[in-house]
């Protein structure tokens, strides 16, 4: 064999074997063998309404027929953008959001960057330039999201990364004051997760995030949550942020507003920043992609927030969480997990000592369930549409994967 002319991300270049996902209905997708796998994953934490529903893949089609694409820098708008803003500032938690649109969960974090510094600048504060982010956080992959992320191992190869980004050790518990105490007046803003999923499904301790936002306001600092996972009903509500009862300034979005079925990210622009923004007329934000508010995307956004609304799927995502709880509980009680942590319809696994997880999540995938291996934990995060019996299969399958203690 020799490696195919995809060069696969966060995989080994010289890896030649892949499982080709061919097909997806609902829950499940299949392999080129006709294979049936339960996507415990939501393939990659997105797809929250489900492969192949009818309702967005006419929305796509109907789009496409109409505009497929076309650029939204000024004059130019469309009736699908404007309508997707418009729904998804009517969700946000805070009153008279403006969203911005990107393609992706890491063009969104370079974004909120962006828009934290320039509103700083815009504010009379140029010197607020410095962005904080927590340990174990992961915000994406190009250089702003590199630089914020907390995973050293994504960081290490790719040169020097952007300037005046500083991690906080969340383990450490004078770490947030200390850090306010000695950069709170040149700090623009914090980025964190309201639940660190690709670090491992963390959520926050106990008040942290209350504090975070004390702290912040404060010294003046904008607190923008990354949204990426979270948004869009993982944790049983629109954003992550309503679901542990702190509000942030700026929201990062994207996977699940259309369930990965176009890629759409973007970034809500709460009433303090966008302030900051509006105070200069005639001010240009001169930061923007070609594809920001594309039709197609925004179209396939529109009918995920309206499977969402018909099928209650908010109110599913505690259902899904409660039933994985109960039946990883029965393999921590047999001695064959460590533990299990996660909040809504994120969970993480956690493995005991000398278990690996790739080795598991293979075993797993014989069983026909597809999991995340991260570290030493196993995520889980299904889409919303998944049945319980879908769940049981799952749970069936870490029965028959996991070595009796």
């Amino acid at each position: 064999m020799t490696v195919p002319a995809f060069l696969h991300p966060f995989t080994p270049p010289t890896r030649e074997a892949f499982l080709s996902i061919v097909r997806g209905e609902g829950s499940l997708v299949y392999d080129a063998s006709g294979k049936d796998y339960v996507d415990a994953m939501a393939s990659l934490w997105y797809c929250n309404v489900g492969h192949g529903h009818p309702v967005v893949v006419e929305a796509i089609r109907s789009q496409a027929e109409r505009l497929a694409s076309y650029h939204c820098y000024a004059p130019f708008t469309n009736p699908a953008a404007d309508a997707l803003a418009t729904e998804i500032a009517a969700r946000a938690p805070f009153p008279d959001a403006r969203v911005f649109f990107t393609s992706s969960g890491s063009e969104a974090i370079d974004a909120a960057i962006k828009i934290a510094r320039i509103a700083h600048e815009q504010a009379g504060a140029p010197h607020r330039d410095g962005i904080a982010s927590r340990d174990k956080g992961y915000h994406g992959v190009t250089f702003g999201g590199t630089s914020a992320q907390g995973l050293p191992p994504n960081q290490v190869g790719f040169g020097p990364l952007v300037p005046g980004i500083v991690q906080i050790d969340q383990h450490d518990p004078d770490a947030l004051e200390t850090l306010f105490a000695t950069r709170g007046d040149t700090l623009a803003a914090v980025i964190t997760e309201p639940v660190q999923c690709a670090g491992g499904v963390h959520p926050a301790a106990p008040g942290y995030l209350a504090r975070l936002r004390a702290l912040c306001d404060a010294h003046g600092v904008l607190l923008i949550f990354d949204e990426v996972v979270t948004g869009f009903g993982r944790l049983g509500t629109w954003f992550g942020s309503e679901a542990v009862g702190v509000t942030p300034d700026l929201i990062t979005f994207a996977k699940a507003v259309t369930s990965g079925y176009v890629p759409l990210g973007g970034v809500i622009v709460g009433p303090k920043v966008r302030a900051m923004l509006e105070a200069e007329p005639g001010w240009i934000l001169r930061h923007g992609h070609t594809y920001s508010g594309h039709p197609l995307a925004c179209a396939a956004g529109l009918a995920c927030l309206e499977v969402a609304a018909q099928q209650d799927l908010l109110a599913r995502a505690p259902e899904i969480g409660a039933r994985l709880v109960a039946g990883l509980d029965l393999f921590v009680n047999q001695g064959r997990l460590a533990g299990h942590r996660g909040a809504g319809a994120v969970r993480a696994a956690i493995l005991p000592s000398g278990i690996g997880a790739e080795p598991t999540r293979d075993a797993l995938l014989d069983e026909g369930v597809i999991v995340r291996p991260i570290g030493d934990v196993l995520a889980i995060c299904p889409p919303l549409v998944i049945t319980d019996g879908e769940i049981d299969r799952v749970l069936a399958a870490f029965d028959a994967a996991l070595p009796h203690a």
